[in-house]
């Protein structure tokens, strides 16, 4: 199995509804930034990724046929190059609402105290517990310290770093291997990008901020358990 779609759109743009509908397409599985945190035997080969050594892209990818959200996102190009017969989407929306949610839920997201005081706990005794925070460290040095520079509070800066990437990516990949897409415009798009027919059932419209926190600790609590 080979990774056949590259998400190349940063979290907060639409990539939860971006991986539902590629995997009601077949394209199953789809990695996100979800399937990290359940796979934290990850973690080495996405360190590498951060220290620009060289990684075993099929190992994480095993099994999976499509890529999206942080962090595969960060690494568009190397796996764009890795990969070369893989299409690339590149989702947006617009800057100022893309910082805000981002702002409030990515960036922000807290488990909570009890989460919190569960994982301190089990942290000697359990190995999941130490690579959830592997995963969060690696999160926070490579998207938030490294990409970001630790500005992303910094407004201006944020979202001149989220236009830039979007202009990069428009330049690196070729226009016949890339989709701009808004999840908003739905399947048409989509299909017509893959050569697909269009579903039968409603594009999948799924974890909105006001959502996010209560998925997030529904993941944590299932790595801890």
């Amino acid at each position: 199995m080979s990774i056949q779609v590259i998400g190349a759109g940063f979290g907060r743009t639409g990539t939860k509804s971006l991986q539902l509908a590629l995997e009601v397409l077949n394209f199953h599985k789809c990695y996100h930034m979800e399937s990290l945190l359940r796979n934290p035997r990850h973690v080495s080969q996405w360190n590498n990724a951060y220290l620009e050594k060289p990684v075993d892209w099929n190992f994480i990818f095993k099994n999976y046929k499509a890529i999206v959200d942080f962090p595969g996102s960060m690494y568009y190009k190397e796996l764009a190059k890795h990969y070369p017969e893989a299409k690339v989407i590149l989702t947006i929306r617009d800057p100022e609402n893309w910082y805000k949610s981002a702002l409030k839920t990515i960036f922000s997201f807290d488990p909570g105290a009890k989460l919190k005081l569960k994982m301190l706990l089990k942290l000697p005794f359990s190995r999941k517990a130490r690579n959830l925070l592997k995963v969060v460290t690696l999160n926070d040095k490579s998207i938030w310290n490294k990409f970001f520079e630790g500005k992303f509070k910094d407004h201006d800066y944020a979202v001149s770093k989220f236009n830039s990437h979007i202009e990069d990516v428009k330049q690196t990949i070729p226009e016949n291997r890339l989709l701009v897409f808004e999840v908003k415009d739905g399947w048409e798009p989509l299909c017509d990008f893959l050569n697909l027919p269009i579903p039968n059932i409603p594009f999948p419209n799924t974890n909105a901020g006001e959502d996010f926190h209560t998925w997030a600790r529904g993941i944590v609590r299932d790595v801890l358990k």
